[in-house]
């Protein structure tokens, strides 16, 4: 990219996008990246603001629909999308981390990639997924009550996010070994990993 093209855009810093149909594990893994990487000041996890009731898989910050439009209004996030009837936003501080040089790890709807891809000179999208057998298990077991009708959702294209994706991490095995896979991509490493 010539510096014309990239005048405008947030840099020098990366912005990883983590995207993938529910139930594919990608809190799990997110999860097991951030414990990697707790020492590492050039790594951020910046927390979700989102208008749903909090839960134990993840590591969001709850507010009610009024609390999320009056930090909309006063310019709170970087970006903000809708999904399932809630709404999600990211602090505006991704920015200044962004600017500082620094990796920026969030799970986004691929609804944003477009956006992001146009606002920041660095992106890497990843696509975590599994098959649909496997996604209606996780999301039956799971049963969260804000994940609304589970049918709709499995009936969503799970190829639809790859298409988007720079990698994609198909999460059918051992999540540990997902976690050092989306690990490499955090920290910019070749993905293989010996056997």
């Amino acid at each position: 990219m010539s510096g014309m093209e990239e005048a405008g855009r947030i840099g020098p810093g990366r912005l990883v996008l983590v995207i993938g149909p529910s139930g594919a594990g990608k809190d799990t893994l997110l999860r097991l990246a951030q414990a990697a990487c707790t020492d590492d000041r050039t790594i951020v996890f910046p927390r979700r603001i989102v208008t749903r009731e909090p839960s134990a898989d993840e590591d969001n910050i709850a507010v009610s629909p009024d609390e999320f439009r009056r930090a909309l209004d006063r310019g709170d996030f970087a970006v903000h999308w809708e999904a399932h009837e809630h709404c999600y936003g990211l602090p505006r501080q991704i920015d200044d981390d962004i600017r500082a040089g620094r990796t920026v790890v969030v799970n986004v709807s691929r609804t944003v990639i477009a956006a992001l891809r146009k606002a920041y000179a660095n992106v890497t999208v990843v696509a975590i997924t599994a098959p649909p057998e496997v996604l209606a298990q996780r999301l039956a077991a799971r049963a969260r009550a804000s994940d609304g009708n589970l049918a709709e959702r499995l009936a969503r294209s799970v190829d639809d996010a790859a298409t988007q994706a720079d990698i994609t991490i198909l999460n059918t095995g051992r999540a540990e070994y997902h976690g050092r896979e989306l690990l490499r991509v955090i920290r910019n490493e070749d993905r293989r990993e010996a056997p």
